[in-house]
């Protein structure tokens, strides 16, 4: 039988990462992979996938709404989706290889197949024949990941009725997409059709798209997503979701309780995802899972049996990769004896869409919630020369600061590079910055960036530009 220091169970960003983290520490490492790819859920029907299909779709939409503009005339312009489809899984290939050769070269045993406990320090691989690979471990590290949710009465065909993972591969460009839930997969993947051609509309039970960000980023891009062409149903409760062959029929109550009727060729079910626990025989060692099927942890992602721990999306808290991957690295950093810690309100939240959409720290209305006192910054990002230049006009950026340290709370952004520009914020906020250390810092000219600095002179009604 094998012996292992640390045994990971997953490949995801959280679990490869702290495989590698361990393998770095000198632990001797295996990492155990159901599937016949590393990378999990975000490399391979996640993350990935979807940003490679949100480039390529975005490339379209700018040559068809924006190049004449920039005087390029295209001629016969047409979409080859199976080409578009065949680059996207090129994508993941390559993403995907590269974690079997950082497993090689950090001399990490890649066990491939299902890995159950039998008791706390021994795990079962049982590989794709059926056979068994005994292994022992002085430490393991849960890290299976979440699969796509449904509602009870929702039947998942994988064929009309589809979740992200089918979205990913469809042979053929919806007529007109249904997409149940305006959260991020939704909006991104229903961005990705729209700009191809497709007819899109989006069913939300709540108020608001992306509930739970800030409402100013809520309505702001809710705003352009509609000047794209999406429709939007927001306080809309599904009742039924039907296959009735080539049509789908969704039934959704308005905020009145009146039915509305929804036909499309396909519907995407993207309301959120729940942890994946199935055949790790958790029950085998007494770990205890929440009511939500949640994996429960203490503050050092430590289960209830001391040398197994959890981490990613089967724990609470935010279900994003680049939080796996903070867990991993801590986890391995705390099984080899170092004090590591997470600012679990500094992880980054992000939606691909265009204009982009990221997010740290805290909202305005949590803010109003806590009765914090707290000044604000906004700056909309048309006011930029860089931003006209590319014909990036839409969003803005929000700043929030104590009303009496000056340190920066939260900050909001839509629109260009936001996804990239938000690491900014983090960093600031991570040396708890003032909004006056950002504003007297300098920011490149012209870049999307200086509306980051623009919102924060705005805190203390000092921006230049507005």
């Amino acid at each position: 039988m094998n012996t292992f220091d640390v045994a990971v169970i997953g490949s995801g960003p959280g679990g490869y990462v702290a495989a590698i983290r361990c393998a770095q520490l000198g632990l001797k490492t295996a990492i155990i992979e159901k599937y016949n790819t590393l990378g999990g859920t975000c490399l391979n029907v996640g993350c990935i996938p979807s940003k490679a299909l949100l480039d390529s779709s975005h490339h379209y939409y700018d040559a068809t709404k924006h190049f004449e503009t920039h005087g390029i005339n295209v001629k016969g312009l047409e979409i080859n989706f199976e080409q578009m489809i065949a680059r996207k899984n090129e994508v993941v290939a390559q993403t995907s290889g590269g974690i079997n050769y950082l497993m090689d070269k950090n001399n990490i045993t890649l066990l491939q197949g299902i890995g159950s406990f039998t008791d706390a320090t021994h795990i079962n691989v049982t590989k794709s024949d059926g056979t068994v690979e005994k292994i022992e471990a002085a430490k393991t590290i849960i890290a299976t990941g979440s699969k796509p949710s449904t509602l009870p009465f929702i039947k998942v065909d994988k064929k009309r009725v589809i979740t992200s993972t089918e979205a990913l591969s469809l042979t053929e460009i919806p007529k007109h997409l249904i997409v149940i839930g305006g959260g991020v997969i939704g909006l991104e993947l229903g961005s990705v059709y729209s700009r191809l051609g497709a007819e899109v509309s989006v069913i939300e039970y709540m108020p608001n798209i992306v509930p739970g960000m800030d409402a100013m980023l809520s309505k702001e891009l809710q705003r352009t997503l509609k000047k794209q062409g999406i429709k939007f149903y927001t306080d809309h409760k599904v009742t039924s979701v039907e296959n009735k062959g080539n049509e789908v029929l969704v039934i959704a109550n308005d905020k009145k309780g009146n039915p509305v009727e929804f036909k499309g060729d396909y519907t995407l079910i993207s309301v959120g995802r729940k942890p994946y626990t199935e055949g790790l025989g958790l029950e085998n060692v007494g770990i205890k899972v929440s009511e939500r099927g949640q994996i429960e942890t203490n503050d050092h992602l430590q289960t209830n049996v001391s040398n197994i721990y959890a981490i990613g999306d089967v724990v609470k808290g935010a279900m994003l990769a680049h939080k796996a991957e903070e867990e991993g690295t801590m986890v391995a950093e705390l099984i080899a004896g170092q004090k590591p810690h997470i600012n679990y309100n500094l992880i980054p939240g992000v939606v691909y869409t265009w204009p982009e959409v990221a997010c740290v720290g805290k909202t305005e209305e949590q803010l109003k919630e806590a009765g914090a006192k707290y000044k604000s910054g906004t700056f909309a990002m048309r006011a930029l020369g860089r931003a006209r230049a590319s014909m990036d006009l839409d969003g803005q950026i929000k700043v929030l600061a104590d009303a009496d340290t000056d340190e920066i709370l939260g900050v909001h952004m839509i629109g260009a590079r936001a996804a990239d520009m938000i690491a900014e914020a983090v960093i600031a906020m991570e040396f708890r910055a003032s909004s006056e250390d950002i504003a007297r810092s300098s920011h490149a000219h012209p870049t999307f960036t200086e509306a980051f600095k623009e919102a924060c002179l705005a805190v203390n009604n000092r921006a230049i530009h507005s």
